[in-house]
């Protein structure tokens, strides 16, 4: 097969030397070509090429903003999309079972390179733009907006800083006291729109996140071929998010709740506000807006199916 490998050598666990190796196992079987990405976007502008040539798959390596982007470029066409984790947490990479150490992962590619194990699986969009796992909505957002300040701290803190991020903006970044936008489900017999919300978490795929090695599993049964899921909490009270997410961390989902609004197979959606709300795709922080349109589309990407 022709490959085009396109490493990003900032993301938290790609090296020169990993990504050498990489390089010389695909390259045993495959005729392979490498670029690097300098730039926000430039991922996606690489896929595009690659599909536009007739590459016959493009291999994300690195975190969860570069698999974003590269799923982007080759969604819709006849380019397979291959996934190595490179990032800190590679939420997609270990949702279908890849490995989190890209020397193993890599040997799972060969194998199914080998058997041409290549599925289509479907994508969410929010505004013309793909997502692999979720999208996060106001206060979830203004956490990555914080994160990515301190970008430099990415590759070494990891997960604490994550954490640190989360109570700062509680405290401090985020207002508690008014709902900050409407989300609104489109179709004939669609529920009520929720007015009250201030946080919104829009999944491809469950779990949410990874929390080291402990999945935060907020809608079990949620993967890319089905319907979007999608998580409304209408209360920033301290208390009813530990609970909440203290039951993600234990597993099976978070349970309805009266500060909590679960819908399941949802497949469009509108997210609204007179006042720009803040939001992300994939772990990358976007800016703010006043308005997101969602929608599930099937068989969007075909996928290099190398999960364990």
């Amino acid at each position: 097969m022709r490959l085009l490998l396109v490493v990003n050598s900032f993301a938290s666990s790609v090296t020169a030397r990993n990504t050498v190796v990489v390089h010389q196992k695909l390259a045993r079987h495959h005729d392979v070509q490498v670029v690097e990405t300098n730039r926000r976007g430039h991922a996606t502008r690489f896929a595009q090429d690659a599909a536009r040539r007739g590459i016959d798959a493009v291999v994300s390596f690195g975190g969860d903003g570069t698999l974003n982007e590269v799923a982007t470029g080759v969604a819709g066409t006849d380019t397979a999309l291959a996934v190595l984790p490179g990032g800190s947490t590679n939420v997609f990479a270990r949702t279908i079972g890849i490995p989190n150490d890209a020397l193993e992962a890599v040997d799972l590619l060969v194998g199914a390179l080998g058997r041409d194990a290549i599925s289509p699986v479907g994508l969410g969009r929010c505004n013309g733009r793909y997502f692999t796992f979720h999208t996060g909505i106001g206060y979830d957002a203004a956490v990555v907006r914080r994160v990515e300040e301190r970008a430099a701290l990415k590759r070494y803190a990891g997960h604490p800083l994550f954490v640190v991020a989360s109570l700062r903006t509680w405290a401090f970044g985020y207002d508690r006291k008014s709902p900050h936008f409407t989300v609104t489900f489109d179709g004939a017999g669609s529920p009520a729109p929720v007015d009250d919300a201030y946080f919104t978490i829009v999944m491809n795929t469950n779990p949410y996140t990874f929390l080291g090695n402990r999945p935060l599993d907020l809608v079990p049964g949620t993967e890319p071929g089905s319907g979007l899921s999608v998580v409304t909490f209408t209360s920033m009270n301290a208390s009813h998010i530990l609970r909440s997410l203290g039951s993600a961390l234990r597993g099976g989902g978070v349970p309805d709740a009266p500060w909590l609004d679960i819908r399941r197979d949802v497949r469009s959606l509108t997210v609204t506000n007179p006042v720009s709300f803040p939001y992300q795709l994939d772990g990358d922080y976007l800016g703010e807006t006043q308005g997101l349109t969602f929608e599930h589309v099937p068989d969007a990407v075909r996928l290099v199916r190398s999960g364990t």
